[in-house]
């Protein structure tokens, strides 16, 4: 992993160790940043509103893990550090790694990518395995604690609400119950109130980017072959606004996402679905679909309507004793399979920042630093949406010109494997966008055709 802002894990134990740390949401980010704050937190407690079983199965508070969810390298490496071995337990457990280069047939800009030259290592599995490893991992490290089905109501502070000192949680039936912390984390998604609370104790709410894409996704899962590992990913691009990825997942399924942009959403019922992969532009889904028999009862639907930002990182004020991650900071057009890794290199940030400086300033130190972690997410998926002219929100700085750059270098990557290498890199965030601007790849894009 090769982004600048992103520290390599360094298994040293946070400086000041002690205390209690309390994480609000059991999700990926929330467990990774339990994780990483076992290293230097005496006890850690992880608290979720949904049951958590040892069975990796679709949660209600993570409406969106039953459909296509990657692990892109980013996240791959990360989870290696955190938890030694997971990539094989992953497919211990059922999952798949294929090779990016080879396997993946990616239609953009008109064409499929040629192969590239390197093997790109792609670790495929549905989003409740991939958790369900990590929960495990976690529920068994000395000092971290799993709370399920108890929900976080309120933030306890200090009189002055300065300084927040835990959370108020509370059991259906029961009593609410004070949990004294010397640090929160809120890993609550999209959902989190922590901008509500902040408004309604006398602090700013942080500035929200929210680029609307009325996006939305249908998934099903069919039948696959022990020995066909397949997968297709379909981009849309102007003026088509369909798509759809198809991969292949543990128990010989293929986890089929059909979607669309600006309202063109796909059905949830078997004859709407397969009539949308029939629209796509190439005949591979529809076929696939026609050849294979749907293994899942039902088809399930996801409205996506925005990419949605927090910008912490701009208050001047925040009360210690929180900090805020995951999605609750950004969450990012699910077509692009960010949301993980982000989660994941945050949790990183979060270690690094308590390791070089402990906890002074902890919530201004992190913000500033993921930010830098979430631009280059945020300027991927939001400038890759700004394609469509219903696109709708602040634009990042240079969009238009890093577009035309960039659809330059699809199209020559139909034909160029060491293009589609260096696309398939920056895509899986294994190497910063600033290397699609080398020279070498800079040269193969701009020279002249034939």
């Amino acid at each position: 992993m090769t982004l600048a802002t992103v520290p390599r894990y360094d298994s040293d134990r946070i400086s000041e160790p002690g205390g209690h740390a309390v994480v609000v949401g059991a999700g990926m980010a929330g467990l990774l940043s339990a994780r990483t704050l076992a290293d230097g937190f005496d006890e850690v407690t992880v608290v979720d509103r949904d049951p958590l079983p040892d069975e990796p199965v679709s949660r209600r508070g993570v409406p969106q893990s039953h459909h296509l969810h990657v692990l892109l390298e980013a996240g791959h490496a990360t989870l290696e550090d955190l938890f030694p071995g997971y990539g094989e337990e992953l497919l211990a457990d059922g999952g798949l790694v294929i090779d990016g280069a080879s396997d993946v047939n990616f239609y953009d800009g008109g064409g499929f990518l040629a192969d590239g030259p390197r093997r790109i290592p792609l670790y495929c599995a549905t989003r409740p395995l991939y958790e369900q490893l990590v929960r495990r991992r976690v529920a068994g490290h000395d000092g971290v604690h799993l709370r399920p089905s108890c929900r976080s109501i309120d933030y306890l502070t200090d009189d002055a609400a300065t300084m927040v000192e835990g959370v108020v949680v509370e059991r259906e039936g029961s009593t609410p119950e004070e949990l004294a912390a010397d640090l929160v984390v809120d890993a609550t998604g999209r959902t989190s109130r922590t901008p509500v609370w902040l408004d309604e104790h006398g602090y700013t709410s942080p500035p929200v980017d929210e680029v609307h894409i009325d996006l939305a996704y249908s998934t099903a899962f069919f039948r696959r072959p022990a020995d066909d590992r397949r997968a297709f990913v379909v981009q849309p691009s102007p003026p088509h606004t369909r798509g759809g990825a198809i991969l292949p997942v543990e128990g010989g399924r293929w986890l089929v996402t059909l979607f669309g942009f600006h309202g063109d959403h796909p059905p949830a019922d078997a004859e709407g679905f397969a009539e949308f992969a029939a629209s796509l532009p190439v005949p591979h889904p529809k076929r696939l679909l026609d050849e294979h028999s749907q293994v899942s009862e039902d088809i399930v639907h996801y409205p996506f309507p925005s990419n949605v930002r927090h910008r912490y990182e701009d208050l001047e004020r925040f009360p210690d004793g929180l900090v805020v991650g995951g999605d609750a900071v950004a969450s990012f057009n699910p077509i692009y399979a960010q949301g993980m890794s982000v989660a994941a290199l945050e949790a990183l940030i979060l270690h690094s920042v308590l390791a070089t400086d402990g906890r002074d300033d902890l919530a201004v130190r992190f913000f500033e630093r993921a930010a830098e972690t979430v631009d280059v997410a945020w300027n991927m998926a939001v400038g890759a949406d700004f394609q469509f002219r219903r696109t709708d929100g602040p634009k990042p700085r240079g969009t238009e010109v890093s577009s035309r750059y960039l659809s330059r270098l699809v199209r020559r990557a139909h034909t160029d494997g060491v293009l589609s290498d260096a696309f398939f890199r920056v895509m899986m965030m294994e190497r910063p966008p600033s290397s699609l601007l080398r020279p070498g790849v800079a040269w193969r894009v701009l020279r002249p055709a034939g």
